[in-house]
C-alpha cells in the first residue's frame, strides 16, 4: 500500500477504535472482508495448509494466523505481537457523583497514564455493556457515545496561583468528569448507558443492564499536522499503530510459511490476565497450530518473532532526558529497542536480523537505549519470549508523549514499519 492512503487508513482505524474491544472488532471485520475465516476456541479446529484464519478473546485480544505450506517444524513461524490497550480513565462501577448540581463520574486510571492533558477536552466514552435481554440470556455488545458527553475542567489559575510551577493531580479527587447538571429528574449514569445501547443496538431487547468496562476518551480527531505534514497526532498511536502496520503486513503476506499477528490487550497494566501476553492466549493457539508439543519446540527453535511496541522519540525540548549516542528522531524509521536487563528482549542476533530486513525493505533503521539513570519502560516481547521460548527483537516507531491523551509520531515511520513488517512476513528462513 502507498503512504498517503496507508496514512489516512491508519488515522481512520486508530480515531474508530476508542477501546480495545472496538480495535479488534474493526480488525476482526478487515481480516473476514479478506478472506480469513473465524476460529472458536471451544471448538475442534481444522487447519489446512495455506489457510487464514483469526480468533479472538475477550473481545480485546486477536490472534490472526497463516497456515504455511512448508512444515512448521522445518521453517518455522514468523510473529508480530502488539498490543490492543492504552492509558486511560475507566469508569468506576458505581459511577455516580452527585456534587449538587453537577453528575460526575467516578473513573480510575488504568495504566500510567499523562494525566494533565486529561484536562478540557471534550470527551466521550465508549466500551463493552454486558446486560440481560427479554430472553434472560447474559449478552454484551460494544458502544461508543461518540458526542462529546464529558468533560474534566481544569481550576483557574486565579484559585491556584503556583499551578504553573507545581500543581499535582490527585487521581481520586481532580479527575472525576463533569457529564450533566442535574434537574428534577434524578438521572443516573446506568440510565445513560442503557439508553445508549438502545440507541446502537435496537435489536438487542436490553432488559437491564448488569455491568461495563467503559473508558473515557478524547473526541478530537486524529490528524496529519506540521507545515510540511511531517506529523500525525491523535490518541493511543501506543499502540493501535502497531497494530495496524502488522495486520496490513500480515494482509499482504504469502502462504508458504506460517505467519501469525498477535495482539494482547492489558499490557499496560503487566499482561498478567487470560487475555494478556503472560496468559495462555498465545501459546494454546501455537499448539494447536503445530498440533503437539515436540513439533511446538522444534517450530518454535526456527521462529522469530517482532514486538513492535512504540519508542521515546528524543524531544527537542528535553534532549537532557535521552542517551545522547541514542536519540530516534521522527520519520527516521522503526528504533531497535535495546535493554541491558531485558526490559526488552533484544539480543545482537535478533538487532541484526531486525536491521537486515530494513535494508531488504528500503526502510531506515535506529536504536533506542535508554539513560542509564532512568527507569525503562517494557513490552510483550519479553513477557512472551519467556513463556514460550522464540528469538524476539522489539522495535517500535518513535513517538513523543507517550501515554498522552494525544501523541504525536512521524508521518513517514508508520509506513516504514509496515514495510519492514510485510519483508518480515515474507521471509522464507531465518539468516542464522
Amino acid at each position: 500500500m502507498d503512504k498517503d492512503p496507508f496514512i489516512l487508513d491508519l488515522l481512520a482505524f486508530v480515531g474508530s477504535s476508542p477501546t480495545p474491544f472496538h480495535a479488534v472488532a474493526s480488525m476482526q471485520t478487515r481480516f473476514l472482508d479478506n478472506g480469513f475465516a473465524s476460529l472458536d476456541e471451544r471448538h475442534e479446529w481444522d487447519l489446512r495448509a495455506g489457510g487464514r484464519y483469526i480468533v479472538t478473546r475477550n473481545g480485546s485480544s486477536l490472534i490472526a494466523i497463516i497456515v504455511g505450506r512448508h512444515a512448521v517444524t522445518a521453517n518455522g513461524m514468523r510473529i508480530v505481537g502488539a498490543h490492543t490497550d492504552s492509558p486511560c480513565l475507566k469508569v468506576k462501577p458505581s459511577a455516580n457523583i452527585t456534587r449538587s448540581p453537577y453528575l460526575q463520574l467516578g473513573v480510575e486510571v488504568y495504566g500510567g497514564a499523562l494525566l494533565n492533558p486529561w484536562f478540557d477536552r471534550d470527551l466521550s466514552l465508549a466500551g463493552r455493556v454486558t446486560y440481560r435481554n427479554s430472553a434472560g440470556k447474559i449478552v454484551s455488545a460494544n458502544i461508543d457515545f461518540r458526542e462529546p458527553i464529558a468533560v474534566i475542567p481544569s481550576l483557574a489559575i486565579h484559585l491556584d496561583r503556583d499551578a504553573n510551577k507545581n500543581r499535582s493531580i490527585n487521581s481520586e479527587q481532580h479527575v472525576s468528569p463533569v457529564v450533566l447538571i442535574r434537574g428534577d429528574a434524578e438521572i443516573d449514569f446506568l440510565d445513560l448507558v442503557k439508553r445508549q445501547l438502545l440507541d446502537e443496538h435496537p435489536e438487542c431487547a436490553a432488559k437491564s443492564v448488569l455491568s461495563y468496562e467503559l473508558s473515557l476518551y478524547d473526541t478530537q480527531a486524529p490528524a496529519i499536522v506540521g507545515a510540511n505534514r511531517d506529523f500525525i497526532t491523535g490518541a493511543r498511536f501506543d499502540n493501535l499503530l502497531s497494530c495496524y502496520c502488522g495486520a496490513s503486513a500480515l494482509l499482504d503476506a504469502g502462504d508458504d510459511v506460517s505467519c501469525v499477528l498477535v495482539c494482547n490487550d492489558h499490557e499496560e497494566v503487566g499482561s498478567a490476565s487470560a487475555c494478556g501476553a503472560q496468559g495462555p492466549f498465545l501459546k494454546s493457539v501455537l499448539e494447536r497450530i503445530t498440533a503437539n508439543p515436540e513439533a511446538l519446540t522444534r517450530a518454535l527453535d526456527r521462529s522469530f518473532m517482532v514486538s513492535a511496541d512504540n519508542a521515546h522519540a528524543a524531544h527537542p525540548n528535553y534532549t537532557d532526558k535521552h542517551d545522547a549516542q541514542h536519540r530516534p528522531v521522527l520519520n527516521g524509521g522503526p528504533a531497535i529497542k535495546i535493554n541491558a536487563n531485558q526490559r526488552y528482549a533484544t539480543n545482537s542476533q535478533t538487532a541484526a536480523v531486525f536491521q537486515d530486513l530494513c535494508i531488504q525493505a528500503g526502510v531506515p533503521v535506529q536504536t533506542f537505549v535508554s539513560r542509564s539513570d532512568l527507569a525503562c519502560g517494557t513490552t510483550i516481547g519479553p513477557i512472551i519470549a519467556s513463556e514460550i521460548g522464540i528469538n524476539t527483537v522489539d522495535v517500535g516507531v518513535p513517538q513523543w508523549a507517550m501515554h498522552s491523551i494525544r501523541e504525536t509520531a512521524g508521518q513517514a515511520d508508520s509506513h516504514y514499519l509496515y514495510l519492514a513488517l510485510r519483508e518480515f512476513f515474507r521471509l522464507q528462513a531465518l539468516p542464522f
